[in-house]
Formats: C-alpha cells, sequence, structure tokens
C-alpha cells in the first residue's frame, strides 16, 4: 500500500506546477508539469473522488496544466481542432462513451450449481454501469485530451518541438543516474520512497540481473521513456553546431548504454530501426516512416478481426532470436484472442470498465485474461467507435505532416518535428504489446497536430506559440478565421 509521503506527493504537485508556471516559459512549464510528474510521482497511488476519475499521477499534472494556462497565464485554451477530421474523432472519443454507459447496465453474474437437485449459487458480481456513470467516464475522456489541446496550443511550433526533444533528452540524463541504481542494486526506489513496490517483482529480473522500473509502471516504460530519450539526443545532435556536437555525442552513446542495460528487446529492436534514421535520412523518409508504422497501428485489430495477421510466423522469429520472448509473446496472443472473443458481443460501443471487458471464469468471476496491449484494452472497453477515436487522433498528425511531406511539397518541415512524430509512430507501435499511452504522448500528438495545422493553412511562418484558435469555441476570446485551405 501507498505510504503518505505518496499521497503528499500528489496533494502537492499542483504547488509544484504553479511554480513552474511562475518562473518558467509557458512551453516549458506544460512539457515539464506532465512529463516531471510522469516520472516522479508514485504509480497506484489515487485519490478516489466521487462522479469524477480517479486522481492520480497521470490526472492531476494533466488538469494542473490545463488549469494554471487558462487561469494562471490567463491564456484562451481552444478546445477545436482546425481540421475537421479531428473535430470529428474528439467527440467520438468522448461522446462515444455515452452509449457504452447505456448499453450496459445489466450485472454479471457467475453462479455455480451444486447437488443432483441443482442449487445455485451467486459467487461474484460485476455490477451494471448507471447512468450516472456518465459523468465520471466524460469527465475523464475530456482529462485525457486536455495534453492534447495543451500540446497544440504551446508546442506547434519549430521551438516547441525542440523543447519537447530537449526536455525528453534532460530528464532521460538525469533519470539515469536511478535506472543504473537500480540495475546495480535492484529495483528499490518506489519502496523507499512510496513505500510500496508497484509490479511482479520477478519480472523485473532478466538476463542474470535487474532491470529498472524507478516510479514507472513497469520496466518496459522505463525502456521506452529511454527510447525518447535517445531518439530526441539523436534528433538534436543531427541538428547541433560545432560547439555542441561533442557534448551531443557523448549523450547519445550514454542514452544508448542506458538503454542497452534496460534489457528490453522491444525498445533496442525500435532504436536499432530509428537511430539510424533519424540520423541519416531525410525528413521526408522520417514521416513516410512515421505514416506506416501509424497505419500498421491501427490496422493491427482489423486484420486481428479477420485472421489475416500470421502469428505462427512472427512466433517463429520471436523464437528465433529468444525462446523466453516468444514465450512471453505467445502468451500475449493468447490473451488477445480470448479479449477479441469476448470482445465480439459488443463490438460498437464495447463493455465498458470495471473488469467488464475481461474474461472471467464462468462459476467463480475469477479474471482468467490478462490485457497487456492498449489496443485491446480500448476495443474492449469501448468498442470499434472508442478505438477508432482514440488511435485516429493519434494517427491524424502522422497523416497530415505525411501529406503535407510528400514529394513536391514545397513546406519546410523541421527535422525535430519529423523526429516527434517518429516517437510517436514507434508508440503506437508498442501500444499493440503494453498500455503506454499516457499523458506526455498526448501532448506530442497535440503538438505535431498544432504544427501540421499551422502548414497546412499556411502559417509555416510563425515563431511564436500556436495563435488562439480561428474556429470553434475557445476557453476565451478568439478571432474569425481568414482560411486558405480547405479543412479536412
Amino acid at each position: 500500500m501507498p505510504n503518505a509521503v505518496a499521497y503528499l506527493a500528489l496533494l502537492a504537485w499542483p504547488i509544484v506546477c504553479l511554480a513552474l508556471f511562475r518562473t518558467t516559459t509557458p512551453q516549458r512549464a506544460v512539457i515539464w508539469s506532465l512529463l516531471a510528474g510522469y516520472l516522479l510521482l508514485p504509480p497506484l497511488a489515487e485519490f478516489d473522488l466521487p462522479l469524477v476519475p480517479d486522481m492520480d499521477k497521470f490526472a492531476i499534472p494533466s488538469i494542473c496544466a490545463f488549469v494554471f494556462a487558462l487561469f494562471y497565464l490567463k491564456d484562451p485554451v481552444p478546445l477545436w481542432p482546425r481540421l475537421w477530421s479531428a473535430r470529428i474523432l474528439m467527440l467520438g472519443f468522448v461522446l462515444g462513451a455515452i452509449p457504452t454507459v447505456l448499453i450496459n447496465a445489466e450485472p454479471l453474474i457467475f453462479q455455480v450449481m451444486t447437488g443432483s437437485d441443482p442449487i445455485v449459487f451467486e459467487t461474484d458480481r460485476l455490477p451494471g454501469l448507471r447512468t450516472i456513470d456518465v459523468a465520471s467516464v466524460l469527465s475523464n475522456q475530456l482529462i485525457v485530451l486536455l495534453p492534447l489541446l495543451l500540446g497544440r496550443h504551446y508546442l506547434a511550433t519549430d521551438k516547441g518541438m525542440q523543447e519537447l526533444l530537449r526536455a525528453l533528452m534532460i530528464a532521460g540524463l538525469a533519470y539515469s543516474a536511478l535506472a543504473i541504481i537500480e540495475v546495480r542494486f535492484s529495483p528499490q526506489s518506489n519502496i523507499i520512497v512510496y513505500g510500496f513496490f508497484q509490479h511482479s517483482f520477478e519480472q523485473m529480473m532478466r538476463s542474470g540481473g535487474f532491470r529498472p522500473i524507478i516510479f514507472l509502471p513497469h520496466a518496459l516504460w522505463v525502456a521506452l521513456f529511454f527510447l525518447y530519450a535517445l531518439i530526441s539526443s539523436t534528433a538534436l545532435l543531427r541538428q547541433a553546431g560545432a560547439e555542441t556536437k561533442t557534448k551531443m555525442l557523448l549523450a547519445t552513446l550514454y542514452l544508448a548504454c542506458v538503454l542497452l542495460i534496460c534489457k528490453s528487446m522491444a525498445s533496442l529492436l525500435y532504436a536499432m530501426a530509428l537511430v539510424p534514421v533519424i540520423f541519416f535520412a531525410s525528413v521526408r523518409v522520417q514521416l513516410m516512416l512515421a505514416l506506416s508504422f501509424g497505419a500498421l497501428a491501427i490496422a493491427y485489430p482489423m486484420l486481428r478481426n479477420i485472421g489475416l495477421v500470421p502469428l505462427d510466423w512472427i512466433l517463429a522469429q520471436a523464437e528465433a532470436i529468444s525462446p523466453d520472448r516468444a514465450q512471453s509473446l505467445g502468451y500475449r496472443f493468447g490473451n488477445e484472442e480470448q479479449l477479441l472473443d469476448r470482445a465480439k458481443d459488443k463490438l460498437m460501443f464495447g463493455w465498458g470498465g470495471w473488469g467488464r471487458n475481461l474474461v472471467h471464469e464462468i462459476e467463480t468471476g475469477q479474471i482468467i485474461s490478462i490485457p497487456d496491449g492498449r489496443w485491446i484494452l480500448t476495443f474492449g472497453t469501448y468498442g470499434w467507435v472508442g478505438y477508432i477515436s482514440e488511435m485516429g487522433l493519434l494517427a491524424l498528425p502522422l497523416a497530415l505532416l505525411g501529406w503535407l511531406g510528400r514529394k513536391g511539397a514545397k513546406l519546410a518541415i523541421s527535422p525535430l518535428a519529423a523526429a516527434v512524430a517518429l516517437i510517436l509512430a514507434i508508440t503506437m507501435v508498442d501500444m499493440l504489446l503494453n498500455d503506454t499511452l499516457v499523458p506526455f504522448v498526448w501532448l506530442m500528438a497535440g503538438a505535431v497536430l498544432g504544427y501540421g495545422e499551422r502548414l497546412w493553412f499556411g502559417e509555416a511562418s510563425a515563431q511564436k506559440a500556436y495563435p488562439v484558435s480561428k474556429s470553434g469555441p475557445v476557453l476565451g476570446r478568439a478571432t474569425p478565421p481568414k482560411k486558405n485551405r480547405t479543412v479536412l
């Protein structure tokens, strides 16, 4: 159980965010409110309040950053993207949760029959969703989108992209000290500071040693974060001047070593694929690769549903690399099959929360499926509408930049924006395996979306923060648009 320090840290985070907004630029305040909260606040600890989502390390930084931007900076925050396609996806993401609640009013009852003259005993029950739960579900969906709105508003410029990558690199260098300590002495940071261990300790042992978990949900999240830091450092190295290139090179090599000791095969493969591309390839090639990854992530569930994913071939390739990894991957595929069968009963809007989307033993109610990938969690909980809306909001920025970066497009797209797009794209691929969608990923998605919108609407030369929304509702004043492109 979390100790008092864990709850005090959550309570103190609004003060930390306010200090950031008082002492640094709005862009850095938004970035570090979310990034530092993700890296430092306790996992699992939360405040369970009525009619609103649990207040935890994900919700509190998102709300604080948005509230301080709105009321402390008195900065109007656009609620609508300028692209119609993005608006439709946002509406689906938020309002699609309403029918999810309404069609899941029935409780799930688990029973056992005994005796020759059968007597039925109820062993467990999952409650149905109530109409009042609509408020909680809607507020949860809105909170999830706050970082996307902040990223679109504050970080949709070349300078914003640079701030994102620099923050990831600096955070990676600082966080590496804890990672190295845990690899050497075992994962103890969360126990020492917050009084509990957040996962299975045996999963932190790999290849005769330890892998770090620090204050994140799992060691895989740590490895993915250091992948972000390595990609960021590589992108900044490519753009560095002669006076800083040596330092940037050393930082990049160091972060590569830290990623190596995290002992995550997936993140290492991502790094081997992306780091050379970021360092050597053109912006257009990087954008096309990001778009390809995004398309793969969206298409995977559709292909899985119709049986077109070559699971046996994938497992054979994994077996050639590592039998242990092949066994783990096979276990994931087996769970996906069970959860897909469960999801087929309510394809459009899903089963809702409280574990209703999981597979339970019919008599005892014990959960017999373990969802790993974000896609199957979203698909089972909110159905096709929720899945397409969520993945669409993440993939649309990649599609927009990919279209703008096509051959013949005379637009100067920053290599730093391409690097952020690649981080977003590889996260979407990782979401097929893990539930690694966190607020900072939404922040990057918003930044890339806003950057693409500025290019689409002919505002590429603006080097200030993203302007006040030119259409749609705004928390503050707004001015009528002067559109020179068709809205998608």
